[in-house]
């Protein structure tokens, strides 16, 4: 009988531990996981994004794996969705007329 007291005592401990490893950091991923997949979903043209590597652009093309930014006039940057960091716009701006 000691060693069944000695296992429920430590499962008692454990399962507590347990629970806040998985409501402080488990759960908190998932969701941002979740909400980083939301967003890759919904780019569409004309979003303003930020890449993981600091470039700001304007989605000019979204394919299955990868999205063209325009990041000037005239030049444009494959990359894949993975590498949206956030989107910052999702106004369609009219163009300034000269």
């Amino acid at each position: 009988m000691p060693q069944q007291s000695g296992l429920t005592q430590m499962l008692f401990m454990y399962v507590p531990i347990i629970l806040i490893f998985y409501f402080l950091i488990i759960r908190p991923q998932r969701q941002q996981q979740k909400k980083i997949k939301a967003m890759l979903d919904n780019l569409k043209k004309n979003d303003e994004v930020i890449t993981t590597s600091g470039i700001h652009g304007t989605v000019a093309i979204v394919k299955e794996k990868t999205v063209v930014l325009r990041v000037d006039e005239g030049c444009r940057i494959e990359f894949d969705r993975e590498s949206i960091a956030s989107v910052t716009s999702t106004e369609v701006k009219p163009e300034v007329v000269k």
